[in-house]
């Protein structure tokens, strides 16, 4: 049986910082270990803490990211009153280079980053009795989460190019092209196949103990009911995902299909089982930055009116969007349905889900196995309560179909600009007001100087 994932942060102390730059300095309190002790010497008690902050941290500023991708891929509208430019710049195209919606996400992944290479370093120079197979299981899980935080801001800059070698602060790598930075992350994710492989089916919680809030880390013993602890094996499931994913990106159908034979996919599995982040309104711990009441007027998310006009007849994933009690509008823009995918504080975001796989595995087979393809798609669409795909089996047609179910599938998840752009038909995305248009890319942040 498959392992549903999902991750789930318990803060001991967090002190977030606002990078807006990746030389980064000065670094994160790593749940109160120090950035030196942790690099210098990554002993034993401070693995689980360091993994902690890593994990937190990669949900800090998450809702600008999702918001601006979901902005621009026309999924949604964010209308607030604190901030017309998501109104404005955004939906338009003309965004500043010296502004939140391009200097948060890119600060935020690169924290991320940065607690992982400090980790990594530890690692490295560690005294600790651990095992070589404790070491290559904490590498592995340490690589994969470094290599999902870099995709996200390639997600962003495309063209634009990135920094992948940001380990050395003083002396940051080069700028490299998308292709190039697709390129490195798909190495830096079978490293951290090859490392997970190597452990063996180790326990994780042997090395960085998980409280109770990780229970959703456990898959069920088949023969006693009990728990049972998430193994280097399980994480490298999620490995493979993530992996499908990239070489989707790249073009690379093969590899696809590969990665996916080793990740969770499960055709006639919970759609939702993947892996999330979570959170909760203990503590130190973050509410879900995602969520909105219904009928709200200050902050509000509302659907763009495509995405109920173009749906299919009893499509029922038209339920994440609630019609208003009085439409919202801003600047020009109309909005009649909520977005009402979160429907609390404490919903769970994905990361990457099951759904998201059969839909890759169904795009990898689309020219080669068009059967294989249709058979995917069925799965998502029977789901959708829809019947059968009875389109042609061209793979134009089936390509056309790949992209609407993911458009309703993986609906506010980041995924519609990103797909539209790969394809080739960002021109495609509606436009609803004069000057409106749809970037390909978000700018590098100003004090890049790159």
């Amino acid at each position: 049986m498959k392992i549903t994932i999902k991750f789930k942060i318990i803060i001991l102390t967090i002190s977030f910082l606002a990078f807006t730059s990746c030389t980064l300095d000065g670094g994160e309190s790593l749940n109160g270990a120090s950035t030196s002790s942790i690099s210098d010497d990554l002993s034993k008690g401070e693995l689980p803490q360091a993994i902690s902050g890593i994990l937190s941290d990669m949900r800090f500023r998450l809702n600008t990211q999702v918001d601006v991708q979901s902005i621009l891929g026309r999924e949604y509208y964010y209308f607030t009153s604190s901030d017309p430019r998501f109104e404005g710049d955004v939906v338009t195209g003309n965004m500043d280079n010296q502004t939140f919606y391009t200097t948060q996400a890119w600060g935020s992944r690169y924290s991320a980053v940065k607690e992982i290479n400090l980790a990594l370093e530890g690692l490295t120079n560690t005294t600790s009795d651990f095992s070589a197979q404790e070491i290559a299981a904490t590498r592995g899980v340490l690589n994969t989460l470094k290599a999902h935080q870099l995709l996200m801001v390639s997600n962003n800059q495309y063209t634009n190019g990135m920094r992948i070698d940001v380990s050395d602060p003083d002396n940051l790598g080069p700028f490299v092209s998308y292709d190039e930075a697709l390129t490195a992350i798909a190495s830096l994710l079978s490293e951290a196949a090859t490392d997970l492989a190597s452990a063996n089916s180790l326990d994780l919680p042997t090395i960085f103990p998980l409280s109770s809030g990780y229970d959703d880390l456990r898959k069920i013993d088949p023969v006693t009911g009990e728990p049972l602890p998430i193994t280097s094996a399980d994480f490298l499931e999620f490995n493979k995902a993530l992996t499908a994913r990239v070489e989707a990106y790249r073009g690379n159908y093969s590899a696809v299909l590969a990665a996916l034979g080793g990740s969770f996919m499960d055709m006639v599995g919970n759609l939702n089982k993947g892996v999330y982040h979570t959170f909760s309104l203990t503590g130190a711990d973050l509410a879900n930055p995602l969520f909105i009441a219904l009928n709200q007027e200050a902050n509000v998310r509302v659907a763009h009116s495509s995405f109920l006009i173009d749906a299919e007849s009893g499509d029922l994933r038209t339920n994440k969007v609630v019609l208003r009690d009085t439409p919202r509008e801003a600047s020009g823009l109309v909005g009649t349905h909520d977005v009402w995918i979160y429907q609390s504080l404490v919903d769970n975001v994905p990361i990457i889900r099951n759904e998201e796989l059969i839909l890759l595995f169904a795009e990898a087979n689309m020219v080669t196995n068009p059967t294989d393809a249709v058979n995917a798609l069925n799965v998502i669409r029977n789901a959708a309560g829809l019947p059968d795909y009875a389109g042609a089996l061209t793979p134009s047609a089936l390509e056309d179909e790949m992209l609407k179910q993911r458009r309703y599938s993986l609906f506010g998840e980041s995924h519609r600009w990103v797909d539209m752009r790969r394809f080739g038909r960002l021109s495609e995305l509606p436009n609803d007001r004069p000057g409106d248009m749809v970037p390909s890319t978000i700018p590098i942040p100003f004090d890049e100087n790159q």
